[in-house]
């Protein structure tokens, strides 16, 4: 286990000139009309900011990248269109007190943990876009939405409910319910890689589709959700479908599965917080999907400020139809050659569990990129506040739906010397689809024992 004292002393240094807000539950009003003001003037429609840093490291924000390349076809897979440039320069354990400023906790873990972990370091680009329709409804709604406790009120779609955010917990909800392309459909691998390097493709497919994007619209539902294992054979059988409510703390996950096997449908356990999920050997909590995900409830969250940090961006290589899953998955973590970290502004959120509550992670600290306020990084600590395991999410705009998300997902278990890898499609036939719509039957119980047939 990697101790924290030598962690937590540096980031507590780092941030000590912020000020940590913690939220109790309570009724919080919604940013003023001059706050809204601010919205697509200073700061981006979703409230980055949108001046570049003194140093001209990290560049003004300019509308993103809202288009494809040129002679795109979504058969190529999503090309990079950095593809040309070279790292500026390599962190390594050997040289990352020169950059330790700019590195997180979990990622200086990494470094110490694995020598075949290394952080290649490249030109900063600020890729993230959102549909002009999305960015108004940002603007239209800032001055209504507001906290509920634990939960949010006047929420309309998927977008960012606090573009100004004033606590932790706001953070966390614009992570929660940013806007990821109205509906998707995919296959890809989900899989656990052995601390000795073994590993067996686990294939999944998923189908989500927002609200938004439904043909009847439902009071507190966010998105509805299909799921199911692929391959290998030994874990197939089951199909899951999950209602996601916006507000968790006054409706709860609703959950079923489907076996093949018995043939017939039941509500599923509880599916969310610390349960692990299937197909992950227990790398990873309900909670941990997709950077962070569900009611916030368990947890005091604190916003600790924003910073200049080297995170993973446009890590488009990790997606490419040239590169194989063997050439990616090796012993301790990815293939580092394939990633890409740049300088970005980040906020920093802290979780910490509440008294009287219980989750496996004790503390939880997040990293949310400023201009698509998606996780890109998180540590996690277990109940002696002891760093356990540290997430990676790589982002990479998807410009033929015009909204950022992730290149793939990593969890690092620093002590089993284990990490899971979700989200690769590398050798995947059917391009993703996005912008998906769907009717409200597709996603009720007796539709799962349709597709089991």
């Amino acid at each position: 286990m990697i101790s924290t004292s030598f962690h937590a002393a540096r980031i507590a240094a780092a941030l000590s000139a912020t000020l940590a807000l913690s939220l109790a539950p309570q009724c919080i009003a919604a940013i003023t009309p001059e706050q809204a003001a601010r919205l697509g003037q200073d700061l981006t429609p979703i409230g980055g900011e949108v001046a570049g840093n003194s140093s001209g490291s990290i560049p003004a924000y300019t509308g993103g990248l809202a288009t494809p390349p040129e002679n795109w076809s979504p058969g190529q897979g999503y090309v990079n269109p950095f593809a040309d440039e070279q790292p500026l320069f390599t962190i390594t354990a050997a040289n990352m007190d020169q950059y330790r400023d700019n590195l997180t906790p979990g990622m200086q873990a990494l470094l110490t943990r694995y020598p075949q972990f290394s952080m290649p370091v490249y030109q900063t680009h600020r890729t993230a876009a959102l549909p002009e329709a999305v960015e108004a409804q940002v603007r239209a709604q800032a001055t209504s939405v507001k906290l509920s406790g634990y939960g949010l009120e006047n929420l309309n779609g998927s977008t960012t409910p606090f573009p100004i955010p004033e606590n932790g917990l706001e953070a966390i909800w614009n992570h929660n319910v940013r806007y990821l392309g109205g509906g998707g459909e995919r296959s890809f691998i989900q899989t656990p890689v052995r601390a000795n390097g073994s590993y067996t493709l686990v294939r999944g497919y998923e189908r989500r589709v927002f609200d938004r994007n439904m043909d009847k619209h439902r009071e507190n539902h966010l998105y509805s959700f299909i799921g199911k294992i692929l391959s290998p054979a030994s874990l197939t059988g089951n199909i899951t479908l999950v209602h996601e409510p916006v507000d968790q703390t006054k409706e709860p996950r609703s959950a079923w599965i489907y076996s093949e096997g018995q043939r017939r449908v039941r509500r599923a356990p509880i599916i969310a917080y610390d349960a692990p999920i299937e197909g992950s050997d227990g790398l990873i909590t309900n909670d941990e999907y997709d950077g962070y995900n569900g009611a916030p409830d368990r947890y005091d969250w604190q916003l600790l400020g924003k910073k200049e940090m080297y995170v993973p961006y446009n890590a488009y290589d990790l997606k490419s139809k040239d590169v194989s899953y063997s050439e990616l998955l090796q012993q301790g973590t990815l293939n580092s050659s394939y990633m890409r970290y740049e300088l970005h502004r980040v906020w920093v959120v802290q979780a910490t569990v509440r008294e009287g509550e219980r989750h496996m992670y004790q503390k939880r600290t997040f990293f949310l990129d400023e201009d698509s306020w998606s996780v890109v990084s998180s540590d996690v600590y277990d109940s002696r506040g002891e760093l356990w395991r540290v997430a990676l999410h790589p982002i990479i705009q998807y410009y033929d739906a015009n909204f950022p998300w992730y290149a793939a997902s990593l969890w690092h278990d620093l002590l089993s010397g284990a990490y899971l890898v979700s989200g690769l499609a590398n050798e995947e036939q059917e391009p993703w689809k996005f912008n998906e719509r769907a009717r409200a039957s597709d996603f009720e119980p007796s539709s799962l024992r349709r597709m089991g047939n």
